[in-house]
């Protein structure tokens, strides 16, 4: 096991110095990693291992509360159309155009279709907001809607895994005691977030400063991220979601960037890990094997959330933030293998079709980076009129 994780940081390390020399991310590093080390050591069945899977995610888990940082309780307010309205349409749109692929022109059942068009309408929060961050992009109006959609997008895998839930039952009185136990938590949870968070969080955080000891100081970040999370966990809703909302109520202290300086260092380390077990789910052989319907839907997919975000954006904003938001968004994200993994459990998919939609998601975050950085380049390049508009308003 030694030797493996010797590897791993080697390979890691090596190939994250080559792609900052040709000014790659470091993101597709990490993702190549994954899959050499599956393919040298057949490590392929390590990406189902729940305990990994579980360490992993942890790394979206800091990313979120590091995002919550930046955006206060008011903020939030003020990005409501972007994240209820904006980020709804979104989902529901582009679920009801794939489920209609899905089921009149592809053939799949009802559920299976509907399983899958909402698979494919969540985007990837992990890589999207790790690049913004650093970019900066994030306070950027397009950042601002790219945010607010994938906050939505976040809050949407609760009723998705609840749908599956509900196709795994066949009692009536299962499913209305489901709806009703999820509301109850969803009350339950955020009344105790905000509470603690308003009357609990500064003084127990002042405190702990007034020791003048960084390692308790970093301790107590740590207990509030992981445990805010596994609190939300615990309820029934995603890890990340509730160290969201944990952040947003230490932005509201006098420590948010202390907390914030204090924390990147786990967040980075973990997204590694997160990053390196998504390269564990390339799979050459359903990829030589598939490669042609791969082919078709990757672009199509992808062409697909382009035109319905960019003509949702457009509707209130300019070509420029419209075209920004659209592509960053157009590739599947992380929560979508999580999904396709307890539908497949389930019996809900064919292990065939999850294995296809696994590996056409994962190539799609490995474009991602590379679109990111060129973002950008292909909007002024291919939207060349509003940069002269921008000009002129400055002039």
């Amino acid at each position: 096991m030694l030797g493996i994780i010797v590897a791993t940081t080697l390979i890691t390390l090596v190939l994250n110095l080559i792609l900052k020399k040709v000014q790659l991310p470091t993101i597709i590093g990490y993702i190549l990693t994954g899959t050499i080390i599956a393919y040298t050591f057949n490590l392929h069945s390590a990406a189902d291992n729940h305990q990994l899977k579980e360490i992993a995610e942890f790394g979206v888990v800091f990313l979120m509360f590091t995002i919550g940082l930046e955006f206060s309780l008011n903020h939030l307010k003020k990005m409501r159309r972007e994240v209820f309205f904006t980020g709804t349409l979104q989902i529901v749109i582009t679920t009801i155009f794939v489920y209609l692929i899905a089921r009149f022109v592809i053939g799949f059942n009802t559920q299976t279709a509907l399983i899958i068009g909402t698979v494919l309408s969540l985007s990837s929060t992990a890589i999207v907001l790790k690049t913004f961050n650093e970019t900066k992009e994030i306070n950027k109006p397009h950042g601002r809607r790219v945010l607010g959609i994938l906050i939505m997008q976040d809050i949407a895998v609760i009723p998705i895994l609840l749908m599956i839930s509900f196709f795994s039952m066949t009692e009536e009185g299962a499913l209305v005691f489901t709806i009703g136990k999820t509301i109850l938590a969803a009350v339950v949870l955020l009344a105790l977030l905000y509470f603690s968070g308003r009357y609990l969080l500064e003084p127990f955080l002042r405190y702990v400063s007034s020791t003048k000891s960084d390692e308790l100081f970093v301790a107590s970040v740590l207990l509030l991220a992981v445990g805010s999370a596994y609190l939300a966990y615990y309820f029934g809703f995603s890890y990340s979601l509730g160290a969201f909302i944990a952040g947003m109520m230490i932005s509201e202290t006098k420590f948010k960037h202390q907390v914030e300086a204090d924390l990147i260092p786990f967040r980075n380390i973990l997204l590694g890990v997160f990053f390196i077990t998504v390269g564990l789910q390339i799979n050459f052989k359903v990829i030589f094997e598939y490669a042609w319907i791969i082919a078709i839907l990757l672009p199509l997919i992808m062409g697909l959330k382009f035109i319905v975000i960019y003509t949702l954006v457009r509707y209130e904003d300019n070509k420029r933030v419209a075209f920004k938001t659209a592509l960053s968004l157009i590739q599947i994200g992380e929560f979508s293998l999580a999904i396709l993994e307890l539908a497949r459990s389930q019996n809900l998919i064919d292990i065939t079709y999850s294995q296809i939609l696994i590996v056409t998601i994962v190539i799609s975050m490995i474009l991602t980076p590379i679109i990111l950085k060129n973002l950008s380049k292909a909007t002024a390049r291919l939207i060349p009129e509003d940069v002269m508009m921008i000009t002129n308003t400055y002039n």
